[in-house]
C-alpha cells in the first residue's frame, strides 16, 4: 500500500539518548515530525535544547538509539533558521542576495542562479511581505524585517520542514507578535512543518500542535493540553498567574 501523507514521517526519534563524551543529555528520547507538525522545543537552560537541535540536523550523532530522516531532509528538505550573531546582522548584501543564498546548500559552489530559483526566491520574499525590500541593504533592516528575510532564506533552502532556534530572541513584542503568526500561516497554509527551539512558554503553547519538554535527563512530549497537565505544565501554570 502507497504512503499516504499523513502516514509521511519527517523525522523519527526511536529511544534516543544524545550528548557528549558518552555522557548523556537526553534519555530514551522518541517523537515523531511529521507533515503539518509545529513542535516547540522548550524547557530550562542547559537542559539540552541545542544538543536536540543539533542531533535533528544530522550534526551530531546520538549515543544510543537512532534518529530516522525521510530521504527527502536527506536531499536536503531542511530550513535551517540559526540564532544570528552580531556578524550576520551586519552582512552588506542585498536583501535579494541573502534570500538566493538559501539555495547554495543544496547545490555545491557555484556562482549563478538559474531562472526557476531567481522566481522561487522573489516568491518567497512576496510570501513574507518583503518583496519591496528585496534591493535593500540586510543590515539596514529592522530585527524582525531581518527574521523574515532570514526565514524567505529557509524557505529556498526548503520548503518541506523549518527549523527555528530562539527565532524571536532580541525582537520587540510587536515583532515578534508578527513573526509568530508568519509562522502560522506557513504551517496552516502552506503544510510546512515547523520545529522551533524557544524560551517564549506562552508563544509555544498557543501555536504549537506538540510541546517537546526538556527537564534534567527528562523529558516529556505531547498536545499543548497534555503538557499542561504533566507535572512540568503545572508548574509553569503556578507561575504564570
Amino acid at each position: 500500500m502507497s504512503e499516504t501523507k499523513n502516514e509521511k514521517i519527517w523525522i523519527d526519534c526511536r529511544n534516543v539518548s544524545l550528548g557528549y563524551e558518552g555522557q548523556a543529555i537526553w534519555e530514551g528520547l522518541s517523537f515523531q515530525v511529521r507533515p503539518g507538525d509545529y513542535l516547540c522545543i522548550v524547557g530550562e537552560n542547559g537542559s539540552g535544547k541545542s544538543t536536540l537541535l543539533k542531533s535533528l540536523l544530522g550534526l551530531l550523532k546520538p549515543l544510543s538509539g537512532a534518529i530516522i530522516w525521510d530521504d527527502a531532509l536527506r536531499r536536503g528538505a531542511i530550513g535551517y533558521l540559526p540564532q544570528q550573531t552580531r556578524a550576520q546582522k551586519d552582512f552588506p548584501a542585498t536583501v535579494y542576495e541573502v534570500v538566493l543564498s538559501g539555495f547554495l546548500s543544496g547545490s555545491g559552489i557555484r556562482f549563478f542562479h538559474t531562472p526557476a530559483e531567481k522566481s522561487a526566491a522573489l516568491m518567497n520574499m512576496g510570501k513574507l511581505g518583503i518583496l519591496e525590500l528585496k534591493d535593500r541593504c540586510y543590515r539596514e533592516l529592522s530585527g524582525g524585517q531581518q527574521q523574515r528575510v532570514l526565514l524567505a532564506r529557509a524557505l529556498c533552502a526548503a520548503g518541506e520542514l523549518l527549523v527555528l532556534d530562539e527565532p524571536i530572541t532580541g525582537l520587540d513584542p510587536a515583532a515578534a507578535l508578527d513573526l509568530y503568526r508568519t509562522l502560522d500561516y506557513l504551517n496552516k497554509k502552506e503544510g510546512i512543518a515547523i520545529v522551533m527551539v524557544t524560551h517564549d512558554m506562552r508563544g509555544a503553547l498557543r501555536y504549537a500542535t506538540k510541546i517537546l519538554y526538556a527537564g534534567q535527563k527528562q523529558w516529556f512530549c505531547g498536545t499543548p493540553e497534555e503538557y499542561l497537565a504533566s507535572p512540568w505544565g503545572k508548574r509553569f501554570g503556578g507561575e504564570s498567574k
